[in-house]
């Protein structure tokens, strides 16, 4: 057999696990000796699968595992050759495997069983040497004619002969094309080897797809189920990730994976050939599949009649899924010819029967088909489906009528049929197809040929729909962009049209973080609507006020929101008037449960009215006004609610649905329940990107805190640094994972001045963005600090007041910014303790002399403010670092009773840093505040690893090899461990390492 194939399988674990254990094939966890695997549970399995499916693939990953567990391994495989087909080919092949290593073995069988000897490749060809006997009634030489049961006795017995020596797995792939003698040799063995001691198992493969109706296969295969010891696999389309990750590992670092991603996906149908395929062509795919692939494809054609064929060239312009009244006119055949024609294409696999509709096997095979269409001929076909959609002779949605008027030609049915179509997509909750038909009508609405018709459509309003369904797919930016487009492509714009579009454009920009570009848009969209433009001027208003009110200009947004609702209420216009209402709830200036009670009657006011972005705005606040106060079950409940109306509705990528999610994300995170809200925030390949990416960054933290490779989460933070200045929400996630990553990989020679210098990046970023003094510096601040005190003890004594210098400077940020708040929230409070304790732990772990009872109180205040909050994991922290000034103070029973709740909450989140931070400071002397050295560092989870293997006597090469990395990165680490531990060489450090209780 070849060697052993290095490509990993992709998306077929289960079905592999499957073959292997009916087989008998160990897990390859445990190799056992030849003969020594347990039996499995059936003799022979039948692997069907349409064709591309991975069905070698499958077989191949089975010989690898079965090659690594003892066995031999031989392969015969029927070849189409139409009618010249050679009688019992695959056994040929497999005779000619057992000549090269069994040639005793095979010998020793034909000289009982001669007739072995005629499958004997060279024996076979047309100048090979034939047994003759004379015919003595006929006076001549004429060759033998062996009996049939002779060669199948012979080919059993040679196999179980070669399987005495060593256990043997028999492949035959592609019955579909076998000749009958192989199919009865087959039979003979299915029966013999169910009888026999289980030494050899058969696998054998065919296509499902090519067993029509009349193949000689299909009973053959349904009596083969009957027999007993013989079991069944289908192997199914991989999954759409599956096909993700199976194209992306063939596309290493291709620009614009995601959109070749899609396409493919879409395309390939989970067929791994046709993944492979078009892979290979990713940058003509624009142009049409590939022509090798497409001639291929085509061959299915071929096999049928005329009628047949022009039949499915009818159906192929149908589209995927085409309906019998639409061939019926379409395909311009008499009903008995058409049903004719289709029972052909069913039975030849290219078109399925479906709930009373007709569908291509494959999509691509139906784009090969339609791509080989002249285009007159296509033309001509969408005509004809155009017109029997719009008379009524065959039924169809809009959007079917748009597509084939469209590619027809006929322009005015197609700009009507669009807008239908999209406003119906809408209706349902498919705002990506909604935005799609939109686009479309704009599209067809530039048309020179339709300037002149009259259709009474306005481009504005228009733009403005498929803006809002942009908008809900999660689009913010495409929205805003197409909106803006349209402005400028309209030659002289109305007043009325020119508001509508820049209210429109302010109002996808406002929730993202472009906020300061929606107030000029939005002035002048006020300036330009009268006070008598009605419903207009309410949604002028509405999103005026909503603009200004997060601005902090309450008098202006509330007046502006009143005169909306004045509008609404007085022109009945019901879903206008719940955002209105929406808008006046949430910014109210009454206590929070005042607030909180009108913002319920909004909510189930714009319910009623079916306004679903008012509710989920309103459902959103809600939440925002519980988190503020840090009531994480109510914040919870809201957001949960929000998310599950927004899934119920179809809308889970609007900008409410989405901003729930989020925020539920964090709360999750916030009081511990990891699990969820990792379920919440990996939504790798979902849209919007800039949110994703801030929800990546989130779990990213968790991730890192759970034991994740520090370098890993480092560079994938790193990759999202271009946006840091115009995605402030991304940035104050994703800085401080990155700022506790460099703590933990502690590369360089001063960690602490990488943590200082992206502190200044980032806040330099979110300054120009926001303000300099926003609100979340103070975290920031804390978290860097936090890493200066890690590791400033390991700096020259001259390098450290530099440190300490840059440590005030953080801390006078922190302060200022207090100080430009009137009204500090408790998240703010919270980290501004931490920020204060963290600058004392720097310089306490600098050497400088500090008071034992301030610093424990302020240790004592972090973790206070840690409670309040509820921030699970930073209370933990917050108690090591407690733990270890009382340990230094000499109160040990104190400092045992923060590690012992410390570690309670890090064994329940799995956060093995935290863990490993506790067992690196359990071994610590205690230690006065006098200025004296300070403790190491904590290990970090990966440290831990390499430690234990430092004191179980691993070179640094033994440990790369372990652990799967480089040996230079393993002995990056051993140099770490050595300095954390204070220790000079690695005997040295085993010891101090079992002291410690570090390792067992």
């Amino acid at each position: 057999m070849p060697a052993l194939t290095p490509r990993p399988l992709v998306g077929r674990d289960a079905e592999l696990a499957q073959l292997c254990g009916l087989v008998g094939v160990g897990s390859g966890d445990d190799p056992r000796a030849d003969g020594e695997v347990e039996a499995g549970r059936a003799s022979a399995v039948l692997l069907s699968g349409d064709a591309g499916v991975g069905k070698t693939r499958l077989l191949t990953a089975l010989r690898d595992r079965a090659l690594e567990q003892g066995w031999q391994v031989v392969a015969g495989h029927c070849l189409d050759v139409g009618d010249s087909a050679l009688p019992y080919l695959p056994f040929t092949e497999v005779l000619g495997r057992l000549l090269e290593h069994r040639a005793g073995v095979v010998e020793a069988v034909a000289g009982d069983h001669p007739a072995l000897l005629r499958l004997q490749s060279g024996r076979r060809g047309l100048l090979a040497a034939r047994p003759r006997e004379h015919d003595t009634e006929r006076g001549e030489e004429v060759v033998a004619m062996a009996e049939r049961g002779s060669v199948l006795e012979a080919v059993h017995a040679v196999l179980a002969a070669a399987a005495a020596e060593q256990r043997m797995l028999l492949v035959v792939e592609d019955l579909h094309w076998a000749d009958p003698s192989t199919r009865d040799l087959v039979s003979f063995l299915l029966t013999r080897l169910a009888e026999g001691e289980g030494r050899v198992r058969l696998v054998a493969s065919y296509r499902s797809d090519d067993l029509h109706r009349r193949h000689p296969l299909r009973r053959q295969v349904a009596e083969w189920a009957r027999l007993r010891g013989v079991a069944r696999i289908a192997l199914e389309p991989l999954r759409d990730d599956d096909v993700r990750t199976l194209a992306g590992s063939l596309l290493p670092g291709e620009q614009n994976l995601e959109r070749h991603l899609r396409g493919i996906v879409e395309r390939a149908e989970g067929n791994a050939f046709f993944v492979e395929e078009l892979v290979g062509a990713v940058h003509q795919l624009d142009r049409g599949i590939p022509d090798d692939l497409a001639d291929l494809l085509l061959v299915r054609l071929d096999r049928l009649d005329a009628d047949a064929r022009l039949v499915v060239r009818a159906a192929a312009v149908g589209g995927r899924r085409v309906s019998h009244e639409l061939l019926l006119a379409g395909a311009d055949v008499p009903p008995g010819v058409l049903d004719e024609a289709l029972r052909a294409a069913v039975e030849a696999h290219v078109l399925v029967a479906d709930r009373g509709d007709y569908v291509f096997r494959h999509a691509l095979l139906a784009e090969a088909v339609y791509d080989d269409l002249l285009p007159g001929e296509r033309q001509r076909l969408h005509a004809t489906y155009a017109a029997a959609l719009r008379e009524g002779r065959a039924w169809g949605t809009a959007a079917a009528l748009a597509r084939h008027a469209r590619l027809a030609r006929d322009l005015p049915t197609a700009l009507d049929a669009s807008v239908r179509a999209g406003r119906e997509a809408g209706e349902v909750g498919g705002p990506d197809e909604a935005a799609g038909h939109l686009q479309r009508a704009l599209e067809l609405l530039a048309e020179p040929a339709l300037r002149d018709v009259e259709h009474g459509l306005d481009a504005s309003k228009i733009a403005v729909e498929a803006g809002d369904a942009l908008l809900a797919a999660g689009l913010p930016f495409r929205a805003a962009e197409l909106v803006a487009d349209q402005l400028a492509r309209m030659a002289s714009p109305t007043d009325a049209q020119r508001a509508r579009l820049l209210t429109a454009q302010a109002n996808y920009l406002y929730p993202t973080e472009r906020d300061i570009e929606c107030v000029p848009l939005s002035e002048e969209a006020v300036r330009l609507v009268p006070a008598d433009a009605g419903g207009l001027r309410a949604r002028v208003l509405i999103t005026h006020a909503r603009i200004r009110a997060w601005q902090g200009h309450a008098e202006e947004a509330q007046g502006a929101a009143r005169e909306a609702l004045e509008i609404c209420e007085r022109l009945g216009l019901a879903m206008l008037a719940s955002e209105a209402a929406v808008t006046v709830a949430g910014m109210a200036t009454a206590p929070a449960a005042t607030m909180r009670a009108e913002l319920e009657q909004a909510a189930e006011r714009a319910r009623q009215a079916g306004a679903l972005d008012a509710e989920l705005r309103s459902l959103h606040i809600l939440g925002l006004s519980y988190a503020d106060e840090a009531d994480w079950d109510s914040a919870a409940r809201w957001f949960r609610h929000a998310l599950d109306r927004a899934r119920l509705e179809r809308r889970p990528w609007g900008p409410y649905g989405f901003n729930s999610r989020r925020q539920l994300g964090w709360v999750e995170l916030v009081r511990g329940r990891w699990p969820e809200a990792l379920a919440l925030l990996q939504i790798a390949g979902q849209p919007p990107a800039a949110q994703a990416a801030e929800m990546r960054s989130v779990a990213a933290s968790i991730e890192l805190a759970q034991g994740r490779d520090p370098a890993d989460v480092l560079a994938e933070l790193d990759a999202l640094r271009p946006m840091w200045v115009t995605e402030g929400l991304l940035t104050i996630h994703a800085v401080p994972a990155q700022l506790q990553a460099v703590g933990l990989l502690a590369h360089g020679d001063d960690p602490g001045a990488d943590a200082l210098a992206r502190y200044d990046d980032a806040v330099g970023a979110l300054s120009g963005l926001w303000s300099p003094w926003f609100g979340a510096r103070v975290r920031l601040a804390a978290v860097a600090v936090g890493v200066v005190a890690d590791h400033v003890a390991a700096l020259p004594s001259t390098a450290r007041p530099a440190s300490l210098e840059a440590v005030q400077r953080l801390l006078d940020d922190g302060r200022t910014v207090r100080e430009q708040h009137a009204e500090w929230a408790i998240e703010g409070r919270s980290w501004s303790a931490r920020l204060e304790a963290e600058a004392m732990r720097a310089r306490w772990r600098a050497g400088d002399e500090m008071d034992e009872r301030e610093m424990t109180e302020a240790w004592r205040g972090a973790v206070r403010a840690a409670e309040e909050l509820g921030a699970v994991y930073e209370l933990a922290w917050c108690r090591v670092r407690l733990a270890e000034v009382l340990r230094a103070s000499g109160d040990t029973a104190g400092a045992r009773e923060q590690v012992a709740l410390a570690r309670a909450i890090a064994e329940r989140l799995g956060a093995s840093v935290l863990l490993a931070a506790l067992r690196a400071s359990s071994g610590r002397a205690p230690r006065a505040a006098s200025g004296s050295h300070p403790g190491p560092a904590p290990l970090t989870a990966r440290e831990s690893e390499v430690l234990a293997l430092v004191a179980a006597g691993r070179t640094n090469g033994e440990i790369a090899a372990q652990l799967f990395i480089s040996t230079k990165t393993a002995s990056v680490h051993v140099s770490n461990i050595l300095a954390k531990l204070g220790v000079s060489g690695r005997t040295e450090a085993a010891a101090v390492a079992r002291r410690r209780g570090l390792v067992e």
